[in-house]
């Protein structure tokens, strides 16, 4: 992060020779003509900020000496810089990035300055619940290594369905999915097509293995479907799957992967085919992510007796 001093000059971009030369950091003759003044050992001192961070601060634009001599290249600050220190200390322990400090502090009024802070809280608030989710999930994976699974083999027919495919980043896969769910609805809707199923989803691999590929995700239709905009008509394969059913947030989906990964390997089932997803309950329902319940099937052999 270029916002962090801690990483050197090669990230700012900055050479250390060009850097002005200061004053001893112990201490050191007193520069005249500056009442108030401390060299910037003492002002280092005094706010807790070392010296390479006030050196990369000034660099930034963000706390700028009160004085460099333009002989030695000492810098020196006053005692009234004390308290603007003292603030950016804080911002930085709440990882606000430097840019943003700097935006906080030339904000023309209190409003504005408030918004700037309030929207850095809310990043952290989010943060944080992220954290607590992540905690939450390792402890229960450490605490049930094993979670009991489950699994079904369920006969797919053709479906047809109504659907959007993109090529996505793996990080943008949650945004792109809201996305396209809404088009299919608002694209069914006004053609009078309804829906017969929950909506679905088919990834191409090369999405989780290079994180960037190919996403269907298709809605299964009772009538005729014409192409509009980014939706498509579709015949969703059939197939025999082994079906697993996740419940609660997809940050954990991995685990019922896993299971599911498990069983068809251990029985020698899997066939060539990709892996879908079947959204019974899921962000299109309702924003309660433990009330989410995820079908996930693996295609398989077609394991039912010969009838003749």
């Amino acid at each position: 992060m270029a916002d962090d001093p801690t990483l050197g000059d090669a990230v700012t971009g900055e050479s250390r020779a060009r850097c002005p030369v200061d004053s001893p950091v112990r201490g050191g003759s007193t520069l005249g003509g500056m009442p108030g003044s401390l060299t910037i050992g003492d002002f280092s001192r005094v706010t807790f900020l070392s010296v390479k961070t006030l050196r990369y601060y000034h660099r930034a634009g963000l706390l700028e000496p009160a004085d460099v001599d333009p002989v030695t290249g000492y810098r020196r600050y006053t005692s009234a810089q004390i308290p603007t220190a003292q603030v950016i200390r804080r911002f930085r322990d709440l990882e606000m990035p430097v840019d943003d400090i700097g935006r906080v502090l030339r904000a023309p009024d209190q409003t504005t300055r408030s918004q700037l802070i309030a929207a850095h809280l809310a990043r952290l608030e989010d943060a944080l619940v992220e954290t607590q989710r992540a905690v939450a999930s390792l402890r229960d994976l450490l605490e049930h290594p094993e979670p009991s699974a489950v699994i079904e083999h369920r006969r797919v027919p053709a479906t047809p369905a109504a659907a959007i495919t993109s090529t996505v980043d793996v990080g943008d896969l949650l945004a792109w999915y809201q996305g396209a769910i809404g088009e299919i609805a608002a694209t069914l809707s006004a053609r009078g097509i309804v829906d017969c199923g929950p909506p679905g989803g088919i990834y191409a691999n090369e999405l989780f293995a290079d994180e960037r590929g190919d996403a269907t995700l298709f809605l299964p239709v009772i009538g005729e479907v014409q192409p509009v905009g980014r939706v498509t008509p579709m015949s969703v394969p059939g197939a025999e799957l082994a079906v697993i059913t996740h419940h609660g947030s997809h940050a954990d989906l991995d685990r019922s992967y896993g299971a599911l990964a498990t069983y068809v390997s251990d029985h020698a089932l899997a066939v060539e085919g990709l892996i879908r997803e079947y959204y019974v309950v899921g962000p299109h329902d309702t924003d309660d992510e433990s009330a989410w319940r995820t079908e996930i099937g693996w295609p398989i052999f077609d394991t039912r007796p010969d009838p003749r």
